[in-house]
């Protein structure tokens, strides 16, 4: 049985559409199918070894991601993973919010059968030079490769992002709101390239994925519709913070914080007797860096367990406000 590369569109910058195409700044995102972008990139379906299904999911700029689009992604590539008509998934979205999708689906799917690729763009579909069917070409190649054993290449959710850079869901975040590379994962760098001539890894990135039958017994997290999901907010750490702030979501009925905090993980004085009423009303608390690169002394990935916990978190503020939200359901692996 000849496989397929599944293509997810959530819509995006990629499938934008600029009232003039030498002005490609002026846009508006989500004005293209997934089926329409796929259909005019030549040699796509040669990169994908085999057929494209192309399926719309949402419709929306990034900037506005939901709970909802999420679930739905969650739900799908969980469908697609067990479908043994599909080799890999490719997912295009908008740029603003990529980072914080990829590590949401990176934290309840887990180590991966086959590959799970999101793309981006950073000009929309008319303009004069665009970058999204290149990425959305390298998505496609990146879901199909295979090691010399014939065994998925990629085993983890990964981005393509421009330039034919490989990047982690773990480390990946935007860097720049106007570069075509817009995209960093800091001091870790790539884990890899994409080109003509396939997909190389950096060396130490040794493909260690689940088997497909292992992936059978194992049941992503069990979520509630979108309503019934925890409110997770970030607090800035910053000159003049007020506990105002603090006290004002407490009232409002916040059920976790994540605090941006200044270096290594430091925090206002005048926030922190709010942020001690938070933890004493049973709201958690954690913290992590608001520098672009580097990690909180003593962070790590946190774990349901630390609900409890004054937790340093090694990831940016946005991926562990997702990982707060997960814990909180219960659905943190």
């Amino acid at each position: 049985m000849q496989q397929k590369i599944l293509i997810l569109g959530t819509g995006g910058t990629i499938a934008g559409m600029a009232e003039d195409a030498e002005h490609p700044g002026k846009y508006r995102a989500a004005q293209l199918s997934i089926a329409a972008l796929a259909a005019v990139i030549p040699g796509i379906e040669k990169a994908a070894g085999g057929s494209l299904d192309a399926q719309q999911l949402a419709q929306i700029d990034s900037k506005d991601m939901d709970d909802a689009v999420w679930l739905a992604l969650l739900h799908a590539c969980d469908k697609a993973l067990h479908d043994d008509a599909v080799a890999g998934i490719v997912i295009t979205h908008g740029t603003d919010t990529l980072e914080e999708t990829a590590w949401f689906l990176h934290s309840c799917l887990g180590r991966l059968p086959k590959p799970v690729v999101l793309t981006c763009a950073m000009r929309p579909a008319n303009a004069l030079m665009p970058d999204g069917p290149q990425n959305l070409k390298d998505a496609v190649l990146a879901a199909a490769s295979r090691t010399a054993a014939g065994a998925p290449l990629l085993t983890e959710v990964v981005a393509v992002t421009g330039g034919g850079e490989l990047h982690s869901a773990r480390w990946l975040q935007k860097a720049h709101p106007h570069r075509l590379m817009a995209f960093s994962s800091g001091e870790q760098g790539p884990i890899g390239w994409v080109g003509s001539d396939g997909v190389r890894l950096r060396d130490g990135q040794v493909p260690g994925g689940v088997t497909a039958a292992a992936q059978a017994s194992l049941a992503v997290p069990s979520l509630p519709a979108p309503e019934a999901w925890p409110w997770v907010e970030i607090i800035t750490s910053h000159a003049g913070a007020r506990a105002a702030a603090v006290d004002a979501l407490l009232a409002q009925g916040v059920q976790g914080l994540v605090v941006a905090t200044t270096g290594d993980g430091t925090v206002h004085e005048a926030l922190q007797p709010a942020l001690a009423r938070a933890r004493s009303q049973g709201v958690p608390v954690w913290r992590s860096s608001r520098c672009s690169e580097g990690v909180i002394s003593g962070g790590r990935l946190p774990v349901h367990a630390d609900l409890g916990a004054d937790l340093a978190v090694a990831l940016n503020p946005y991926k562990a406000r997702v990982s707060l939200q997960l814990a909180l359901l219960g659905a943190l692996r």
